[in-house]
């Protein structure tokens, strides 16, 4: 299953090693799931974690951005017409309207209704 995931998920899987969102990304690093991502994706995950307060190692944050782009899919996305209050999500809905995708995001709030974007919890209840 192809899915986009928000950097909320991907921070809070690495921050805590249980609970749903480190579930989902033990999916995406056993092939169960295949990363949607596009390069405006991956520059914000990688300024996400690479904030001081996340402590995380340059391994780390290497390991992962390395595995997100041998392993998932890069995308080109077709602009939305689509307004954001925060206009730095519309990447992900982007992403994920240009395949047949999910999109796990932390603030279902931040995206257009929609019945596969789904919080971390209902993706796992649903899948």
């Amino acid at each position: 299953m192809n899915a986009v995931i928000d950097t909320n998920v991907l921070v809070s899987s690495l921050l805590s090693k249980a609970g749903n969102c480190a579930t989902i990304m033990y999916k995406v690093l056993n092939y169960e799931l295949v990363l949607l991502y596009d390069q405006r994706i991956l520059s914000e995950y990688e300024f996400v974690l690479r904030r001081p307060k996340f402590n995380f190692t340059e391994y780390e944050i290497n390991s992962i951005i390395d595995f997100i782009v041998k392993e998932g899919i890069s995308i080109v996305a077709s602009p939305s017409n689509v307004s954001f209050d925060d206009e730095s999500d519309k990447k992900f809905y982007e992403v994920f309207k240009s395949r047949d995708s999910v999109l796990i995001t932390g603030n279902k709030k931040h995206f257009p209704k929609d019945d596969n974007i789904l919080s971390p919890k209902e993706y796992l209840q649903k899948f």
